[in-house]
């Protein structure tokens, strides 16, 4: 099935995070590759996901949401940042999924639930970013989740601990690894009506492969010519 398919099947527009392994891929020690990924649309049969690696048609994916639990399948169809799986489960799990995304909706549409996520964490209605390294080349990249402070995304590259970068137009630091991806201390403070523009602001460089990334992408000391930033001092770019 196509995603235009689909989109015009009946299902539940929901938003759930998670994660999900893709067939022959894995990190350097050998271990299944995870990405973090989020829901869009989902019915007991398909499920529509923004992801940050799409694979292939025909692709096997194992997906794990702590609301769905793990529900594996393949994708039918790629588009720009996500994926279409055809959910490979059986009737008894289809009944249950269908049940708990009854109650997912009726929570979602609860605003009280709503503001109080918002008080916690940040999630942009549109996740989709992109890393300038300190050698001007930049690499796609999926936001997790965002606060004033920092930003947690996950992509095809795991940047050094202490590698300055830019998430969109917000200048920070890789603070912290995690399974799924990596956490971005920005150097100041964001304004909290802008911050999802700020993020998610499109920049033009290079692009980089992310399987062949230069080392020098990686150096600690390398200067980002897109914002700019230096080993001593940083200059945040604001949003013309």
């Amino acid at each position: 099935m196509s995603v235009e398919s689909f989109l015009k099947q009946r299902a539940v527009n929901v938003t759930v995070e998670g994660r999900y392994t893709l067939a022959n891929w894995y990190d350097p020690s050998g271990k299944a590759r995870e990405f973090a990924c989020r829901t869009s649309r989902v019915s007991p049969f398909q499920m529509l996901v923004t992801a940050p690696v799409a694979g292939k048609c025909g692709e096997r994916v194992s997906t794990y949401f702590c609301e769905f639990g793990r529900l594996d399948g393949w994708i039918t169809d790629v588009v720009a940042g996500g994926l279409l799986l055809e959910l490979a489960i059986e009737r008894a799990r289809r009944e249950q999924l269908a049940n708990k995304l009854r109650w997912i909706e009726k929570r979602q549409n609860d605003a009280t639930i709503r503001d109080a996520r918002r008080q916690r964490r940040i999630m942009p209605a549109d996740p989709q970013a992109t890393l300038v390294f300190g050698d001007g080349t930049t690499q796609p990249c999926f936001v997790i989740d965002m606060s004033t402070s920092g930003v947690a995304v996950a992509a095809d590259v795991m940047p050094q601990l202490g590698t300055p970068l830019a998430v969109g137009a917000c200048v920070g630091r890789v603070v912290r690894h995690f399974s799924t991806g990596f956490a971005v201390k920005f150097v100041e403070l964001q304004n909290v009506n802008r911050l999802e523009s700020l993020v998610a602001r499109p920049v033009t460089g290079p692009s980089v492969e992310s399987r062949e990334r230069p080392a020098a992408a990686q150096n600690d000391g390398a200067q980002l010519s897109r914002p700019a930033i230096s080993s001593h001092n940083v200059v945040f770019v604001s949003r013309a």
